[in-house]
């Protein structure tokens, strides 16, 4: 599928992906804070025929790691490699400029979700490795795993 990945800040796109996934993004006070993030933060949108399919924000927490805030894909284009694409140009932007680890936060495996085993296999698939599964992050109802993906090594 043909994309173009550009930078910018598109907090209504996101808006309107995120009510299409409910199943990842089903809670609204996250969904608000998702967007109000995108407002601020550097995003990366998917464009396909002028729309945009995918967005990825990203919050950077020093100059060796940032972590992506959200990551979301239009439904019908799921196993496209959309959000591959986006977090390859993700990852080459970071080592540009000197980080060294990327983080991602995703419900954990101990609240099973046919979601989100997706959501782990492709992090997985795209190189990261699970770090920890937390309880005191989002609640002992819903566990948060951090995965975590080297991007290079500490000069």
């Amino acid at each position: 599928m043909d994309v173009e990945i550009i930078a910018g800040r598109w907090p209504e796109d996101l808006e309107r992906l995120l009510a299409d996934l409910p199943e990842w993004f089903g809670i609204d006070a996250s969904v608000a804070d998702y967007v109000e993030s995108a407002r601020t933060l550097p995003s990366l949108a998917a464009v396909h025929n002028g729309e945009v399919v995918g967005l990825c924000v990203v919050r950077h927490h020093n100059p060796f790691a940032s972590e992506i805030e959200v990551l979301a894909v239009r439904r019908d284009l799921h196993r496209k490699a959309i959000g591959r694409r986006l977090l390859d140009r993700v990852e080459r932007d970071l080592r540009e400029h000197g980080a060294l680890l990327l983080q991602v936060k995703t419900r954990g495996p101990s609240a099973p979700s046919s979601e989100y085993e997706r959501t782990r296999a492709f992090y997985e698939a795209v190189g990261f490795i699970p770090l920890e599964e937390r309880g005191d992050i989002w609640g002992a109802e819903d566990p948060c795993l951090i995965m975590v993906k080297p991007l290079g090594r500490a000069r």
